[in-house]
């Protein structure tokens, strides 16, 4: 790797990591856009309960937390068979950019291999774009699921510890 670099190609760096930035604002709106609707209902309740524990000096009730578990669970019931509709969506833009690449590839009559692959590959581009962009929401969704699970099982544990220091202080007293 070369690290001498001069003026102009520092400058060449910096155009192409802006030009990375701006189409990757793109690709992220684009992302958003698709998962939005799917997760909607997880976030807006994740973000109430994150609204909830911001008062350190108030923290949830036990009713409070059991309405956590149960509208958690109940938020990522119906997010987990939204992430496998998105999957199938995410299924389908790589079928179409697969697709899209082989007809383009097969259509090239003349050439080497390696012409033929570039030629295909920029035949497919927006497909393949797509297709990055159905699965970086699924791999989102599926994450915002599993993130889930984990702050439901914390809000479990904590309920859990109460009922059992309560119980403590009950039979102690």
């Amino acid at each position: 790797m070369k690290f001498n670099l001069t003026d102009e190609e520092l400058d060449e760096i910096h155009d192409t990591k802006d030009d990375v930035e701006g189409k990757s604002i793109i690709i992220d709106e684009i992302v958003a856009s698709i998962i939005q609707p799917y997760c909607k209902d997880l976030d807006n309740y994740v973000s109430f309960i994150k609204d909830c524990l911001k008062d350190g000096e108030n923290p949830p009730s036990d009713s409070e937390l059991e309405d956590f578990c149960l509208n958690l669970s109940t938020c990522l019931y119906f997010a987990g068979g939204l992430c496998e509709q998105l999957g199938v969506r995410d299924d389908i833009s790589r079928a179409v950019y697969k697709e899209m690449y082989h007809s383009a590839r097969a259509s090239q009559e003349k050439g080497t291999v390696a012409d033929k692959d570039s030629l295909a590959e920029l035949a497919s581009q927006q497909e393949y774009i797509v297709n990055s962009c159905y699965s970086r929401a699924y791999k989102t969704l599926k994450s915002k699921v599993e993130n889930g699970q984990e702050l439901l099982s914390s809000c479990k544990k904590v309920l859990s510890h109460r009922m059992q220091e309560k119980e403590l202080t009950r039979i102690g007293g």
